[in-house]
């Protein structure tokens, strides 16, 4: 049985109908393979109601863009401020408390326990709620005429305090890696659902036919969270973030095989597209648009990743503004680089994921480490996207899945120190530069021991509310509807966080 159809389960005696998982009923020719459908039915012996039914599906999807191409660019809801994302994702959860939120009060009270009512209904991941407070390893500065307070340890990014809005009061419902990144990305703590990625190419389509409207780079080691991160959960696969490798071809399988020429690999193309179109009218499946699409990109591929990730162009100047000694070398700065290549080629969204931030232990060496490894390479792409003149209309997103406690992680683990945090959910830090936000802004404020949000709370439902308002977006709008049910990135939460936009 395809893939994408499951059957709906019916009175004993009656004949099995089935139902595509897209939405969509299969063709009426699927009966040539044996089982009768629900859309041949209604089209042979209901007088004309499966064309009636299918007219309307296909006035909808022509009103969602081009039926020939699923990505071709198309409107938002209303004026956008913002026509490309960079989400810069720091996985494993930086350390607000050394990073983003200065605590005075914390740093007093280091080695002290908690107070008990702050603790009351408590869930630390690891961690016993009553295990000493650690005050922060580092220091806090003020950073441009804004005079936006950010940690020592990023003065790259504070030197863009007067681009940049930092959101200090992000909360989530996850408390661990796996499930608070998917719940990031995607707004649910499930597998199966679209990421935000991909909800930008299913409203906004692709402005580039030689690249993917959404690509995924990654460095340090794979997320906690996997695909699942950048899927196209129950969209159409067309919608799903491609990851381009940092070493050998950028897709596996990109270069054509010894004996293999153009001429022979565009024409086994010609006729594979020809027999998926085949199937395709017979079976009514959209995956397998999505396949020949994917195809047909891949080729397309061959002959634009090489340029693409070809730095030997780029001036010195740029090289060193990035921090970049070997433009062969993998990590965190050349995918910086190659997110600026990508958007200015007209690629909707690039994901960076950089999973180096855990910090149960070793916390006063690791946070520098990270903080070296990201802060000048993030600083720059902000910058190159201003000096191009591509800031103003760029999103760019930096941020983790949660923050760490205020409490230390150590010794009453059996681990044999005092220098980790373990997760924490109820507040943390993240900052967004680029199109539409307020520059210079501090959003909201938690405790004076940075454990609780004091005012103005954005939820990660909110955060993804307002991201889609700056891409043109009404978040209770832009749905999907599957085995039923409209959804939506939001669920059914969110509100947009008026502080946050210019």
């Amino acid at each position: 049985m395809d893939a994408n159809v499951e059957p709906i389960r019916e009175p004993s005696g009656t004949v099995p109908i089935l139902r595509s998982k897209m939405g969509l009923s299969p063709s009426p020719k699927r009966q040539q393979f044996g089982t009768l459908t629900r859309r041949w039915f209604l089209g042979e012996c209901g007088v004309g109601l499966g064309a009636m039914a299918l007219g309307a599906l296909m006035s909808r999807d022509a009103r969602a863009g081009s039926a020939a191409n699923p990505l071709a660019v198309k409107p938002p809801h209303f004026p956008a401020k913002a026509k490309r994302v960079v989400y810069l994702f720091q996985a494993g959860a930086p350390s607000h408390l050394e990073l983003f939120d200065s605590k005075p009060e914390l740093a007093k009270r280091d080695g002290q326990l908690p107070p008990a009512e702050l603790l009351k209904g408590y869930r630390a991941a690891f961690i016993k709620p009553n295990s000493a407070l650690l005050g922060s390893k580092y220091g806090f500065r003020r950073y441009g005429q804004s005079g936006l307070e950010l940690g020592e340890l990023l003065p790259n990014i504070g030197a863009l305090a007067d681009d940049i809005c930092v959101v200090r009061t992000m909360n989530t419902d996850a408390v661990n890696h796996a499930p608070a990144q998917i719940l990031m990305n995607t707004g649910s703590q499930q597998f199966g659902r679209p990421s935000f990625g991909a909800w930008t190419i299913y409203g906004l389509g692709s402005e580039n036919d030689d690249l993917p409207g959404y690509v995924v780079l990654t460095s340090a080691k794979g997320t906690s969270g996997g695909a699942s991160n950048y899927g196209c959960g129950f969209l159409p696969t067309m919608y799903s973030g491609v990851p381009l490798r940092s070493t050998g071809d950028p897709v596996l399988y990109l270069s054509n095989p010894k004996g293999v020429d153009d001429a022979a690999q565009r024409s086994s193309l010609d006729l594979l597209k020809q027999l998926n179109g085949l199937a395709e009218t017979q079976a009514g499946d959209p995956e397998i648009e999505a396949r020949i699409q994917a195809y047909e990109m891949a080729y397309r591929l061959q002959s634009s990743a090489p340029e693409l990730i070809d730095l030997s162009k780029e001036p010195q100047s740029i090289l060193d503004l990035y921090g970049i000694k070997d433009i062969a070398k993998p990590g965190y700065a050349r995918n910086c680089l190659l997110a600026r290549r990508l958007l200015e080629r007209g690629v909707r969204f690039v994901q960076l994921f950089h999973e180096a931030w855990d910090q149960h232990s070793g916390l006063t060496k690791m946070v520098k480490q990270n903080a070296e490894d990201t802060d000048r390479a993030s600083a720059a792409l902000v910058t190159d996207l201003k000096q191009r003149g591509l800031l103003d209309d760029t999103l760019v997103i930096w941020g983790g899945e949660f923050g760490r406690t205020p409490m230390v992680q150590g010794d009453n683990e059996g681990k044999g120190g005092t220098d980790g945090r373990d997760h924490h959910n109820r507040a943390f830090s993240i900052w967004l530069a680029g199109g539409g936000v307020r520059r210079g802004h501090s959003h909201g404020e938690t405790d004076e021991l940075g454990f609780n949000i004091a005012r103005d709370p954005v939820h990660v439902h909110d955060l993804n509310a307002t991201l889609l308002r700056l891409l043109g977006f009404d978040h209770e709008r832009l749905t999907y509807r599957f085995q039923g049910r409209d959804y939506r990135l939001t669920d059914v939460h969110g509100k947009v966080v008026e502080g946050i936009l210019a």
